[in-house]
């Protein structure tokens, strides 16, 4: 049994209810960064928030940050997205790209694409050797152990859909002509590679999942669901962090 054979992927909402949960969630994820920001409450600075979200192509990426970002002040998050390395890049060592976007005491970053991509492209590609992608696991571990250790909340999220339900978003994007730019000779290629894909996720999840940074598989083929669901996440994720960090938290408003 793997990972992915858990996930209930018939799990959905409708347009009504993901506007009242996004809503209800909304307010209270706007309350908890305003509290872990020193804006409201006892002024202490809650500990950083990064949400790092990967998943299939066409799972919903985009949609879910759009919702997760929505009710918060623009001043209060960043947003930051990563593509393949430039040269410049690839002269150090594969973590280093991220470090200028992680959030600080009191902040939150989403990363759109992560340091993951060492052990999932790069490792189906080619572009890492298999000693560089080995090692990366142990890596990643340590990284995120560091700065787990120094307070940070890490919220792990992939978004899950199913082999056909990705060739339905893929179609719908090539009529679409405000949306054909998204889908790439790359996306199609890559459609033909999904078991190694999927052995790499499974691998990633066994080796990365920790106490410290788990991994959370969000099904998606309701993008109403995914929506709500990554906003609850980041609102549990939060709550958890606040209290741990002996920051007063707020009753529901």
């Amino acid at each position: 049994m793997g990972f992915f054979d858990d996930v209930d992927l018939s799990l959905r909402l409708n347009g009504d209810e993901e506007q009242e949960q996004l809503e209800r969630l909304g307010r209270r994820l706007l309350q908890l960064r305003l509290t872990a920001g020193g804006l409201i409450g006892s002024g202490r600075l809650g500990p950083p928030l990064c949400v790092l979200v990967e998943g299939w192509d066409a799972g919903g990426k985009g949609g879910a940050i759009k919702r997760l970002v929505a009710p918060l002040d623009a001043r209060h998050v960043r947003v930051a997205t990563f593509a393949a390395p430039t040269p410049d890049e690839k002269r150090h060592h594969f973590l280093h790209r991220f470090v200028s976007a992680l959030p600080g005491w009191g902040g939150m970053a989403i990363m759109d694409r992560t340091w993951y991509g060492r052990v999932l492209v790069e490792r189906v590609e080619g572009f890492a050797t298999k000693a560089e992608w080995t090692r990366a696991y142990g890596e990643i571990d340590q990284f995120e152990r560091m700065l787990a250790e120094e307070g940070m909340i890490f919220l792990k999220i992939w978004l899950h859909i199913s082999d056909e339900e990705q060739l339905k978003r893929f179609e719908k994007r090539r009529k679409d002509p405000l949306k054909s730019w998204k889908l790439t000779d790359e996306d199609w290629r890559n459609r033909e590679k999904r078991p190694a894909y999927e052995a790499a996720c499974e691998d990633m999840f066994e080796r990365t999942s920790t106490g410290w940074a788990p991994w959370h598989i969000v099904p998606a083929e309701s993008k109403s669901y995914a929506r709500v669901e990554v906003m609850r996440l980041a609102v549990t994720a939060l709550e958890d962090g606040l209290r741990r960090a002996d920051v007063p938290i707020p009753e529901p408003l």
